[in-house]
Formats: C-alpha cells, sequence, structure tokens
C-alpha cells in the first residue's frame, strides 16, 4: 500500500474540497456459490443477511450489509461487507474484506461450511477495489464512471452499503456502493482489475487526486472508523470496537460467538471502550501502543491509530478503560504525559 503520493496536505487539500482517489485492491474479494451459500453464511455472520437485488432499467439496485465473523468466545476474526448479485443469469453472494484476514478467514471458513452447499471462491486477483472521496466525488462518479446513467443527486442520496451496477448482470460493468468510512462522501468503486485500470485513468483526467494511506486513515480517523489491524482483531469483542449496531443483528438466529454477545447486551459489560482522543497540540504524535493514564495508577488504555489533521488538529483512537467518562483526560505515554481530551465515538 502507498503511504502518499509526494504531497499529503495536497492529497488531503483535494479529498476534502475536491475529489481524491486510493486504489484499495489489496481488499480481499470473494464470491459464494453452490445450492445454499446465503443459508450457509447466515450462521457464520453476525449481521442482517442481504436482501436480494432488484433490476429497473437496466440497473441493479441491491445494499450490501456489515458482519464481523466471530469465534466461540465472541473475538473478531474478520469484518466484512456481503451483498447479493446476479451476474451471467447466477446469483452469488458477494464479499469484500481486509487483506490482512484473508488467510484466517479462509480458513476458519473451510472447517465449517460444506462445500456441496456454500463454496468460497477467492477472486482477489481478478477482481479489485477503487474510492473515490470528497465533496466532489458523487458528479466525478456519476459522469466519469457510470456515464451520467445514474445522476448525481440520486447517487448523494444512496445511504452506507447501497449499490448500483449498470449493464444489466454483465461482469464487466463496475458496481458503486457507497461507504461511511471517512469524513467526507465516498464510493467504492468494485471490478475487474482491467476495467479499473482504465476507471483510474479516467478519473484522474477528470481531476481526482491519488491519495495514499496516511490521509486515508487521517479521514477515516476523523470519522471515528475502526480499521482491522488497527482496532479489529482477534482480541477484540464487537462491543469493546463499538460496531456491534451495525454489524450485528440481534434478532437473528444462532452464529458463532452469540452466547457472548447477548449475554454482554443482556447481564453484563466490557472492561473498554474505543474512543476517539484530540492530543495536545505541542505532543509528538504517538505510536500504536502508546499507553493511556487516569491519574498515577497504572496504564488505563492504549492508542491505536493516531494522526495529525490539518483541520482538526492531533487525533487518535484508543482504547480506554470503562471507568474514563467521555469528556474527562487522560496522560499519553506516561502519568506526567501530554493530555488528551476523551471523545465518545457515535457509530
Amino acid at each position: 500500500m502507498i503511504l502518499h503520493h509526494g504531497d499529503p496536505e495536497a492529497e488531503y487539500r483535494a479529498a476534502t474540497t475536491g475529489v481524491g482517489l486510493r486504489d484499495r485492491s489489496h481488499r480481499g474479494q470473494w464470491a459464494f456459490t453452490g445450492r445454499a451459500p446465503l443459508e450457509m453464511l447466515k450462521g457464520v455472520v453476525t449481521g442482517s443477511m442481504p436482501d436480494a437485488p432488484a433490476e429497473v432499467s437496466g440497473v441493479t439496485a441491491g445494499r450490501a450489509t456489515y458482519h464481523t465473523v466471530l469465534t466461540p468466545k465472541g473475538r473478531i476474526v474478520s469484518d466484512l461487507w456481503m451483498w447479493r448479485e446476479v451476474l451471467n443469469g447466477s446469483e452469488v453472494v458477494r464479499a469484500h474484506l481486509p487483506a490482512e484476514a484473508r488467510e484466517a478467514l479462509r480458513t476458519y471458513l473451510a472447517r465449517i461450511l460444506p462445500p456441496r452447499l456454500a463454496r468460497l471462491e477467492d477472486r482477489s486477483e481478478e477482481l479489485g477495489m477503487l474510492s473515490v472521496a470528497g465533496p466532489g466525488a458523487a458528479r466525478v462518479v456519476s459522469g466519469v464512471v457510470l456515464g451520467l446513467r445514474l445522476g448525481q443527486e440520486e447517487l448523494e442520496a444512496l445511504e452506507e452499503g447501497e449499490y448500483r451496477r449498470m449493464g444489466g448482470g454483465r461482469e464487466d460493468e463496475v458496481l458503486v456502493m457507497r461507504s461511511a468510512d471517512l469524513s467526507v462522501p465516498a464510493y467504492d468503486i468494485v471490478g475487474e482489475r482491467e476495467v479499473l485500470r482504465a476507471v483510474w485513468k479516467l478519473l484522474t483526467e477528470a481531476g481526482a487526486e491519488p491519495m495514499g494511506q496516511k490521509v486515508w486513515d487521517t479521514l477515516r480517523v476523523e470519522a471515528g472508523r475502526p480499521a482491522f489491524g488497527s482496532e479489529l482483531g482477534q482480541d477484540v469483542i464487537p462491543v469493546e470496537a463499538g460496531i456491534h449496531h451495525r454489524a450485528i443483528d440481534y434478532g437473528k438466529g444462532c452464529y458463532t460467538g452469540q452466547e457472548v454477545i447477548v449475554r454482554i447486551r443482556d447481564r453484563g459489560r466490557v472492561n473498554r471502550h474505543l474512543r476517539r482522543l484530540v492530543l495536545d497540540l505541542s505532543s509528538e504524535l504517538p505510536a500504536p501502543g502508546t499507553p493511556l493514564f487516569h491519574g498515577p495508577e497504572r496504564a488505563r488504555g492504549e492508542i491505536t491509530s493516531a494522526v495529525d489533521s490539518p483541520t482538526r488538529g492531533k487525533l487518535a483512537l484508543a482504547y480506554v478503560r470503562r471507568e474514563v467518562e467521555p469528556g474527562e483526560s487522560v496522560a499519553v505515554g506516561s502519568p506526567e504525559g501530554p493530555r488528551a481530551r476523551v471523545e465518545a465515538l457515535s457509530d
């Protein structure tokens, strides 16, 4: 992954005032086929199962749903987005997921999915993803990617996870999905890598500025969105990360890890919560793992991501013990370290 393209400040400015563009083809692109993939996955993933897409005047309209896959102890194996498509006349269940979780999740699913009913096809080598972000993202995606076949206003009205695909089920047409992972409007474009190379060229010719991981993380932390490998992983329960409201369907049937999640909801509580920190402007940017102190006693949390936002100053995401309430402050690095204000995340 590219950290930046030479000028992070210009990349941030483009993403917050114009259009930023990032290649996210490192993410896994999976397809589930077979006799009953949706039914088999229902007992694996934690969220609401996606509805079948609708076809209206050559436009496929659907909505992806967000999930986690958990261990029996409620820890996160992976998070992922999942949706249904009819491609070349056959329905498939599609998913995109973090590259860091691909092997662990593949091994996990190989143990529990019956291959006659649900087969995993890893299509990451042939499919990729671009993300377009910024106030001008909908305009550029409508005009350049979709050829004005879907208007800017309709794209702007999409909710998180809603997607549109042109072409009546042809896989050489890209899928455009609304994202809420950043502090600016954003759209994920999924398609064949060869097609995406042409789309990248068209977008940059239309004024979209490439941006790297550094600016992406800044916009993500501004939005308060956790990322796998930083805030999410096999030492985290979804409730701790605050993603349970969108990743867990409390009304669905059994899935692995459900007992832990329901017990927390009904009778328990977690010992830590993901929070955003507003850091003292004079402090250096802390590294992930930097401890947080609340008084002279032992550490009460640790930094997971830290960024220097050109508009909001130094920010961080951190897991903080439940005794530390939003609005209070913590010391960074040591009990005498620079102060940081704790903020609750709204997800």
